[in-house]
């Protein structure tokens, strides 16, 4: 029988068909496939071995005019050598390759934990000569590094602090494997999938009394917490959510956090957040809590307004008396939902036609060719997973390849199941290295929810800041800006996707795809306004909890997260453990996940910008020059300065809140 093509299956074929076309050359070498577990031992093996022997080499070296650029050419081969294994061991199909990948990259960590402790190559550092500005910043960021990893402390402490970093990095990897490769099936009946699209269930596996078996990836977690009738189903995939990584990740956030301390005291602080936040925008602990209060006031009061909605909806939909009806935490998403779809006739899942996968990325990408001048041409070429995409960016002023990025759109098992882009190469202008980001997604094949959409372009402005930059070293491109400000540039572009002349370039891509109706969007903007309460009330939670884990003599996640969470409107739910799957703090934004909400009121002041055209090539081309391609080479609020001509305020932030 002949296949039927869905109308995705022909975008799919069409768009193939394009990119079978020529080809522009990859302006980088291709990220290696890793094919077995001996592909990553030997790629070890040789990496590190080339690593020592570039350490002693630079050891050697005389500290002249050209000592930086040889710094520099260190960390292009770190990237180049490390990067891959640690960036593989979230994506590859294979198991036993991402174990090994694993297994290397804490062969590397020990490395680099050496590396940072390297007393020659830091008195080297700074007497290395500085010919401007853009290398005086280097030389303060490399050393703030070198002494973060404890090159300046006694010879005692130089060598607690090394065992401490590795480990670190070792609970961490633990911590994320925990997760990734627990394969977490919940079983449903169809009765309980009542209301969520079928698209989600129909093909899924079943278990050996029929009964439907999702995973908590986004896919299947997101649409049936929004959708399904059934309480039970949505409590027992909350609870199989809320619980990923169970017991033995809380005993390793414990000791995560109480190392952490331990580090901090050996410099000196009471806390690892001051520690922490030192050398970021909010300087210390108290600074980023007096931050995260001035939000306080403005969220409380709007999460409990719109908790009495949930409650009255909620009510109607059981037929219950008001007084007796309690709204739970599984219940939130499901009659925020149902509140939306009353007040404003707004139902995520509605959107989804209007938003195939391939296409909406195409359509994302599109936007930052508008805006900044450049161009996305896909090109075919084996990656760790036949799904996964190869894209080559050019400048459009000199036709010049400028940068590579890599997409893996799809959930599967053992894969990253979150969203996140990893800087695989950062540039450097001084020998003409070009960037390279990888954005990893787990989207819905049937179409993204207008939601999901912002979410990918959060992601590809992380991408766009790695693939944009054009600095002198690579040690300052990209991302490696100060914590507290990396996500600013991607949460920036979240606003975009409510922008109907944005929308329209959907057509652009996909002449085929329908438009959006402009009251749907209308709509969704004013449902967007309306979860703010929760929304940042959440946020805020999450951001305090961090800070208070990590400033605690004994830290104790769970006793201290119930202590929290149960101060909240919805509560604590006895014998859930959310943190057990915070990944985040377990790993690079530990005492540092306010940087989220801070990093907010910058995007925000950044759009003041754009507010008279979203697509203005003319602000984006100064965004891209001022911001984008400074990377770390200034620091964050000069370089926002720079593009705003003033100082940053938090008042169009404020002035949302309002809204």
């Amino acid at each position: 029988m002949k296949p039927v093509l869905t109308p995705l299956a022909v975008l799919a074929l069409t768009f193939a068909a394009a990119t079978a076309q020529a080809q522009p050359k990859l302006p980088a070498p291709n990220f290696p496939t890793f094919g077995a577990v001996a592909d990553v031992d030997t790629a070890c093996d040789t990496g590190l071995k080339g690593a020592k022997q570039r350490v002693q080499a630079l050891e050697k070296r005389r500290v002249d005019a050209g000592w930086l650029a040889a710094y520099d050419d260190l960390t292009v081969y770190l990237e180049d050598h490390q990067g891959p294994t640690d960036f593989v061991l979230n994506v590859h199909p294979d198991k036993a390759v991402r174990d090994a990948a694993q297994a290397c990259s804490l062969r590397w960590a020990d490395f680099a934990s050496s590396l940072g402790q390297n007393e020659k190559l830091y008195r080297a550092l700074r007497k290395a000569p500085k010919k401007d500005g853009i290398d005086a910043e280097f030389v303060r960021l490399a050393s703030g590094q070198f002494e973060d990893s404890g090159v300046a402390l006694p010879a005692p402490k130089r060598a607690r602090a090394k065992q401490i970093l590795d480990k670190l990095t070792e609970l961490d990897q633990q911590f994320n494997k925990n997760i990734r490769d627990a394969g977490t099936r919940v079983a449903f009946t169809e009765a309980e999938l009542k209301g969520v699209p079928a698209g989600v269930w129909e093909t899924a596996k079943r278990d050996d009394q029929g009964r439907i078996l999702l995973g908590v990836d986004y896919p299947s977690y997101v649409p049936v917490m929004r959708s399904a009738e059934s309480g039970e189903a949505r409590q027992r995939m909350w609870l199989a959510k809320t619980n990923e990584g169970g017991q033995p990740n809380l005993d390793l956030l414990a000791q995560i956090a109480t190392l952490r301390g331990e580090y901090a005291r050996l410099f000196g602080y009471d806390n690892y957040v001051d520690f922490n936040l030192r050398r970021q925008m909010a300087r210390d602990g108290a600074t980023a809590t007096r931050f995260l209060d001035s939000v306080t006031g403005a969220v409380n009061a709007r999460e409990k307004a719109e908790l009495r909605e949930l409650r009255a909806a909620k009510a109607q939909h059981l037929g219950t008396q008001l007084e007796l009806t309690q709204v739970e935490r599984w219940d939130a998403t499901f009659y925020g939902e149902r509140v939306k779809l009353q007040k404003f006739s707004v139902d995520q899942n509605a959107f989804r036609p209007y938003f195939p996968p391939q296409a909406s990325l195409q359509f994302a990408m599109h936007i930052i060719e508008k805006l900044m001048g450049v161009k996305y041409e896909r090109v075919t070429n084996p990656l760790w997973h036949d799904e996964a995409q190869t894209y080559v960016v050019s400048d459009v002023a000199t036709g010049k390849a400028i940068a590579q990025m890599y997409v893996d759109l799809y959930p599967r098992d053992g894969k990253y199941n979150h969203a996140a882009v990893w800087p695989l190469r950062g540039s450097a202008t001084r020998v003409a290295r070009t960037p390279v980001a990888a954005l990893v997604v787990n989207f819905d094949r049937d179409g993204l929810t207008l939601d999901e959409v912002e979410t990918l372009l959060h992601e590809l402005g992380h991408a766009v800041h790695v693939n944009l930059s054009k600095t002198r070293y690579a040690a300052t491109s990209g991302t490696t800006v100060m914590h507290d400000f990396v996500e600013a540039p991607s949460q920036m572009l979240e606003d975009w996707v409510y922008d109907k002349n944005v929308l329209k370039l959907m057509q652009e891509v996909c002449p085929t795809c329908k438009p959006v109706p402009d009251e749907m969007v209308d709509q969704a903007l004013a449902a967007k306004h309306y979860g703010k309460g929760g929304q940042f009330g959440r946020q805020h939670l999450y951001a305090s909890y961090d800070l208070a884990l990590h400033q605690s003599a004994k830290p104790e996640p769970l006793p201290l997260w119930a202590r929290m969470e149960g101060t909240t409107p919805l509560g604590y739910v006895p014998g859930t453990m959310f943190p057990a799957g915070f990944a985040h703090i377990a790993g690079g934004y530990g005492a540092g996940y306010y940087g989220y909400l801070w990093s907010l009121v910058v995007a925000m002041d950044l759009r003041t910008a754009f507010a008279a055209d979203k697509l203005s090539p003319e602000v984006g081309k100064r965004y891209r020059d001022l911001v984008l391609g400074q990377g770390a080479q200034k620091p964050a609020p000069l370089l926002v300065k720079d593009f705003l001509g003033r100082e940053s305020n938090s008042q169009a932030f404020f002035d949302y809140l309002k809204k």
